[in-house]
């Protein structure tokens, strides 16, 4: 009887990873949406590194479900928060803080694209480093309805999960340690992310 319980009170490693990693992964996800200062995209990276390697079922797609879920959620609170500035006298923090992170050239571009292609360019925005805001402030802009952002907002929130599932994927499947993949898809993440600002300042170095 002492074996038993013991077994059955004993919790492994994988199970404690899994307890701790998929909330910790949706609260992160969460915030990074609505402050855009923690580096999403590595996260599900990195996660999907660690479930790569793990032995439990459905792990991936765990993964995938977490923090497709929570991009949304995310975007659709900032996407709301953002619509209570507009109708506001005084504004909002939060519509600032998306003004801040949109540079007049790229709300321009994002504004033309919108008009031009509509939910298709919100979908791609999220596979776009630094895209993402801009475009939302162009449907802000536009006065799009909840509804209507949403619609173009649960796709891309899927695909960017998805996109950065296969680069963890990609990572976890290249190395035998789990912290080796990890590494390897938080750096090609980064340089993912960085590469369309270097590409910028070659352009206007020439």
């Amino acid at each position: 009887m002492t074996v038993l319980a013991a077994a059955t009170t004993t919790v492994t490693p994988e199970s404690t990873q899994q307890a701790i990693g998929y909330p910790s992964l949706f609260l992160l996800v969460l915030i990074g949406a609505l402050v855009p200062i923690v580096p999403t995209g590595a996260l599900v990276s990195s996660a999907a590194v660690v479930a790569f390697h793990q032995t439990a079922p459905f792990s991936l797609a765990l993964v995938f479900v977490t923090a497709s879920t929570a991009a949304f959620l995310g975007d659709m609170s900032l996407y709301w928060l953002g619509r209570r500035g507009l109708g506001s006298k005084n504004g909002s923090r939060w519509l600032e803080a998306i003004r801040s992170r949109a540079p007049e050239e790229r709300l321009t571009q994002a504004q033309e694209k919108l008009a031009e292609h509509g939910v298709a360019v919100l979908v791609l925005s999220r596979l776009v480093p630094a895209g993402r805001l801009p475009v939302m402030l162009a449907c802000l802009l536009a006065k799009w309805t909840m509804r209507r952002f949403a619609r173009g907002n649960l796709p891309a929130c899927l695909a960017w999960a998805v996109t950065y599932q296969l680069i963890g994927i990609l990572g976890g499947s290249l190395f035998d340690e789990p912290w080796e993949g990890v590494v390897a898809a938080v750096a090609l993440t980064l340089v993912i992310s960085a590469a369309p600002s270097v590409w910028k300042r070659i352009r206007s170095a020439k």
